[in-house]
């Protein structure tokens, strides 16, 4: 049989029926697209008679909120049940943070293609994609856990708003096109990447989620793997331009192209697009048809893509529009009047007041006009130190208000606040990406005995994190209560290069919202095994985050190897 691509077949795959982003019962697009997501596929998508027959069999293994898997994973909230399989949201216990489950029955015809993918995945190791934390057969049900992104925001979502401007469109293609290059040189492929299965972070970079995984929960297969990713990334870049599924049916929320013309250029579709990455785009349809009239070479590999997008000249985000300032309304003086730049309408023009003639004043009257002013300023001068003086030694001599204090000699206040140390109620690590350092130590940050530590891993890379790979690690500290806080003083394990941490005020002790968006408190860079943040202005908050972007070049130990790292012994909040 031919080979049919998935970028087409998704043309009737609903996003609502995406096993790891749909919402179960909810519809997401209008029309036939909200039909069944495998009304439409081929053979090869859906496999076998026989296999039909097995799924149709096969019950959903039967959990429900609030089951434990393996005493660790806390399901929440079912997200999709199709084909015999459900997904969840669910919470890792031991490491208290947010994550997603596929459930499989044991017997379940997919489930050792399902755990030989995800398997695979977890072993890229890519930051670029979703990571995938665990693959478990345990007993009837094979089940899949998998990262989960509060902070990011689906492309079908973005598509939806709105055209990406030409920059952003430029970095979609380009992180997504390396992204997959990588992860076809280790024979891993996607085709299933759709706009559901592309996420974008609140700092601008591109994930992708259900590598390999996606494919397998619903048996899809294809001849020729990384054409079949290309055409994908060639029909997001498509709909980012144009925001029009570059396919005759409408899906994921976007309108089909006219029916009966083929697919046509994005530059035809709507005016302004950019034209170098339409014509990218047309080179990445390949398995349409799409450039057999242009003369550009196709690109039938993400590396080629990949390639592809670095020769062209580089997209520069577009400029900052300000707001036009007031036009200035100057006035100017004229012969002792000011006259405005406009006038009432049919009001007479103002005349210019007559200036009397200066007086005549001979030499010895000016000295002698000014000799009389030095005189009175001098004699006001003396007057007024001398009664102030006065005031202030009957000020000193008579009885203060109860509650009233004095000033010292050196002008200072006697009751100025001395900062004093904060109790820390609770800790916890905050890992926004997902993978924790040393969560289990966090309590030795607070413990008041400096032999015991919190620690980073070890990264090759420093001693600033590379932004691709992690932007921080950190710890969020509980005061109680909303309190007034200006220093902190942090002991460290370690000295060398530099270490650079910086104060925030979190909204919980597992915030919700990025570091971006914290109110930053105080920042500093230390070479030593101790530092001290002080704030300009105390800041209000009960949840101090410290967040380490930069690590030492540090000597291996009993712990983890020579590289960069970084540990925090003591921590002192005062305020």
């Amino acid at each position: 049989m031919a080979e049919r691509s998935t970028a087409a077949v998704d043309v009737a795959d609903n996003s609502g029926d995406d096993p790891l982003t749909a919402k179960a019962g909810k519809a997401t697009t209008d029309g036939a697209a909200q039909a069944d997501d495998t009304a439409e596929m081929s053979a090869e998508d859906m496999g076998s008679e026989r296999e039909k027959s097995e799924l149709s069999s096969i019950k959903t293994p039967e959990v429900h909120s609030g089951h434990k898997l393996a005493d660790r994973y806390r399901l929440e909230e079912c997200v999709t049940r199709l084909d015999g399989f459900s997904s969840w949201r669910a919470v890792d216990e031991k490491l208290r943070r947010a994550v997603g489950v596929h459930i499989l029955p044991a017997d379940h015809p997919r489930a050792r293609s399902v755990l030989a993918a995800a398997r695979s995945s977890a072993l890229l190791g890519d930051p670029r994609f979703v990571q995938v934390l665990d693959a478990v057969e345990d007993s009837d049900i094979v089940y899949v856990v998998h990262e989960w992104l509060p902070d990011a925001t689906e492309l079908s979502a973005l598509l939806n708003a709105g055209p990406m401007e030409a920059h952003d469109a430029y970095q979609m293609v380009s992180q997504l096109s390396q992204a997959m290059a990588a992860a076809h040189r280790e024979g891993l492929a996607h085709l299933r990447l759709t706009p559901n299965a592309v996420l974008r972070s609140s700092t601008g970079q591109y994930r992708i989620r259900g590598l390999a995984v996606n494919a397998a929960l619903r048996g899809i297969s294809a001849a020729r793997p990384q054409r079949t990713d290309t055409e994908a990334i060639g029909a997001l870049l498509y709909a980012a331009l144009t925001q029009r599924w570059p396919y005759e049916t409408d899906a994921y929320g976007l309108s089909g192209l006219p029916k009966g013309v083929g697919i046509m250029p994005p530059d035809q579709v709507r005016a302004g697009v950019h034209r170098g990455l339409a014509e990218l785009a047309m080179r990445a349809l390949v398995n349409d048809g799409a450039t057999a009239s242009r003369q550009e070479q196709p690109c039938a590999t993400p590396d080629e893509l990949a390639k592809a997008v670095g020769e062209m000249p580089r997209i520069r985000p577009p400029a900052t529009v300000f707001a036009p300032l007031p036009e200035y309304q100057r006035t100017t003086y004229q012969q002792g009047t000011y006259s405005r730049p406009g006038a009432r309408p049919g009001a007479a023009p103002a005349q210019p007041a007559p200036v009397p003639p200066a007086p005549l004043e001979s030499r010895t009257g000016k000295a002698l006009k000014w000799t009389v002013a030095a005189l009175l300023i001098a004699a006001l001068g003396l007057g007024s130190w001398q009664i102030a003086d006065k005031l202030l030694d009957h000020d000193k001599s008579a009885p203060q208000p109860p509650g009233s204090s004095q000033t010292s000699n050196d002008g200072q206040d006697d009751k100025s606040k001395t900062p004093v140390q904060l109790k820390i109620k609770d800790a916890r690590e905050f890992a926004p990406d997902g993978t924790p350092q040393d969560s289990d130590s966090v309590d030795n940050t607070f413990d008041d005995d400096s032999s015991s530590f919190w620690r980073t891993n070890s990264f090759r890379d420093g001693p600033k994190f590379h932004p691709k790979v992690k932007q921080g690690v950190g710890i969020v500290y509980d005061l109680g209560s909303a309190k007034d806080v200006s220093t902190a003083s942090i002991g460290l394990r370690y000295d060398g290069d530099y270490t650079e941490i910086t104060l925030y005020a979190a909204n919980s002790l597992t915030p919700s919202q990025s570091v971006d968006s914290m109110k930053k408190i105080a920042t500093a860079k230390s070479s030593g095994t101790s530092m001290k943040l002080t704030s300009k202005q105390p800041v209000r908050t009960q949840y101090v985050l410290v967040w380490m972007t930069a690590v030492p070049h540090a000597d291996g130990d009993d712990f983890s190897d020579e590289g960069f790292k970084q540990g925090i012994t003591d921590v002192k909040i005062k305020g």
